[in-house]
């Protein structure tokens, strides 16, 4: 898919399970089952939908998923899907490899986001692509290695640790441009130092890779905001910086965890109503 100057792939690591009354927070489960229903452990289906950006000779790739370094009962817990192709398949079936990949670019650091920056060899864990650069948030790296109580079971050091001991990471503050067009920009509330990605191709081209800001097509409404934000307040704030822009521009929207509407555009049908319409994927992205 193009945009301006760049070419879009979409790449996924298989779908997984959440639970719906904790992916919609104070909305009532008669009304986001409408959107996302359930199966019989109250679990809604979560995409991993990852996107590389190809540019000249830099191919960048935003997220991970979830990766494989995993033990049975994580398996079970969330809910992935057997047999699902894996991120560095998608990767090879879009036509590239994983040494292809010249920046990663983390938005945060949960498990679902991070997981395949690494992969084991023998009896290490080293880089998955091996001539990229990763670029973390310097905040969100300090509070990964002493997270608190209430998210503790979202980080996995073995994602990320071994990028500093390999020298490949790269950290920021507020914002990074990795290549040109391409700008990691802190929009906290689901934590302190997400990011979501701003995407410029030129041209009037634009998109917005909205990470767990926005990670489904059904939280584009304001108050549909995940009970997994630690400052759901401030989730508020951010979406109402970013969803009028990205209306009033015509952005091209990429919805991180939803796997049925992973591409829309969001319209405003009056001031602060906000609704997605989807995109189709085009064959073979």
């Amino acid at each position: 898919m193009e945009l301006g100057d760049f070419k879009l792939t979409l790449v996924a690591d298989g779908e997984f399970r959440l639970d719906g009354g904790a992916m919609f927070g104070v909305v009532p489960r008669v009304l986001w089952e409408r959107e996302k229903p359930p199966d019989e452990r109250n679990r809604i289906r979560m995409g991993t939908n990852c996107l590389l950006v190809e540019h000249g000779d830099d191919l960048l790739l935003i997220d991970t998923g979830i990766g494989d370094k995993h033990d049975a009962r994580f398996l079970d817990n969330y809910g992935l899907a057997p047999g699902a192709v894996r991120l560095p398949e998608s990767i090879r079936r879009a036509g590239y490899a994983p040494e292809d990949v010249t920046h990663v670019v983390l938005t945060h650091l949960h498990f679902d986001h991070c997981g395949w920056n690494t992969r084991r060899d023998g009896d290490k864990v080293v880089p998955t692509f091996p001539k990229a650069r990763y670029w973390l948030q310097r905040g969100e790296v300090e509070h990964a290695r002493q997270p608190n109580e209430r998210d503790r079971a979202s980080y996995f050091p073995v994602n990320w640790e071994p990028l500093f001991e390999a020298g490949v990471a790269e950290l920021f503050g507020d914002e990074a441009e990795p290549i040109p067009g391409v700008r990691a920009v802190r929009a906290p509330g689901h934590n302190a130092d997400m990011c979501i990605v701003l995407l410029d191709g030129g041209h009037g081209h634009k998109a917005v890779f909205w990470a767990d800001l926005v990670p489904t097509a059904a939280h584009v409404p304001y108050p549909w905001i995940m009970s997994y934000d630690l400052y759901p307040l401030t989730t508020l704030e951010s979406k109402k910086t970013w969803l009028p822009q990205a209306a009033a521009g015509g952005w091209l929207s990429v919805f991180e965890h939803d796997p049925e509407v992973p591409l829309a555009r969001i319209v405003e049908d009056k001031p602060g109503r906000f609704r997605s319409v989807p995109v189709p994927v085009p064959a073979g992205l």
